[in-house]
């Protein structure tokens, strides 16, 4: 391989989820900077179709996908569009997930269980189980489910979010090892606090935030972009010998 070439994306079809804004527009739109035409995802179109010709605009592939993944019905349609339309798929990125509870883990309601669960593992292990059987198809691909550093240590008030992503990170290792004669890679992306909406309750909470900072060693929350470079390498050939990965990107969190 060419090393200049390492990170080249060129004919490669990716899905990203949650890529309306935060971690997965970042995604998204690195990917389709070096040269992969990327599938656009989220619950909302209107957000999906911003992003994507934001993409084309700039020279990039890009088209826009609704789709809820705690949503079964819309999982299996989302599939069958991306194997009629393009007839592969080489790159999902299982970035979409949700967290409707944050306070002390005892007062979790049903429903905010049930939808946490649905999203974060339900939704992530039938997009890895989709994938699989259509890489399969076209001779392998990657796949990068983003977890957290709460399934490492579990977050204060983030109880059923952080069990969910132990639960993604598990799940990781676990597909990576089946899948792996196939030559499907499966690895997962931990990010630390990131300044995003979907983290809005930490990073906009002074107190909340200054504690947490004090438990990073870069002294700093990240920004979305830091962690497309870590799906970049995952999703390239930079990668080829590398699954069954959790790679953490948080500032030196998980040291402390």
């Amino acid at each position: 391989m060419n090393h200049k070439d390492l990170f080249d994306l060129t004919g490669k079809v990716a899905l990203v989820t949650g890529a309306s804004r935060g971690i997965g527009e970042s995604v998204a739109r690195t990917l389709a900077a070096y040269g992969a035409h990327v599938i656009v995802s989220s619950r909302k179109i209107e957000g999906c179709e911003a992003v994507a010709s934001s993409i084309r605009e700039h020279g990039g592939k890009a088209e826009a996908f609704a789709c809820h993944i705690g949503e079964m019905d819309q999982i299996d349609n989302a599939w069958e569009y991306i194997e009629s339309t393009h007839g592969k798929l080489d790159i999902l990125v299982n970035n979409a997930a949700t967290n409707p509870h944050f306070g002390p883990i005892e007062t979790t309601d049903v429903s905010a269980f049930q939808k946490t669960v649905d999203v974060n593992i339900r939704g992530y292990f039938f997009m890895c189980s989709k994938a699989a059987q259509l890489m399969k198809k076209s001779g392998g691909g990657s796949i990068i489910n983003v977890a957290s550093v709460n399934g490492v240590s579990p977050g204060h008030f983030q109880g059923i979010y952080s069990i969910t992503k132990a639960s993604v990170i598990s799940m990781t290792k676990a597909f990576a090892k089946e899948l792996g004669q196939q030559n499907i890679r499966v690895n997962a992306l931990l990010p630390g606090l990131t300044d995003t909406k979907f983290a809005s309750a930490l990073t906009t909470n002074d107190a909340i935030k200054k504690q947490a900072l004090m438990h990073i060693p870069m002294n700093r929350m990240a920004e979305p972009d830091e962690m497309a470079g870590t799906v970049l390498y995952l999703a390239s050939g930079a990668s080829s010998y590398t699954t069954g990965t959790c790679i953490n990107v948080d500032g030196g969190y998980l040291t402390m």
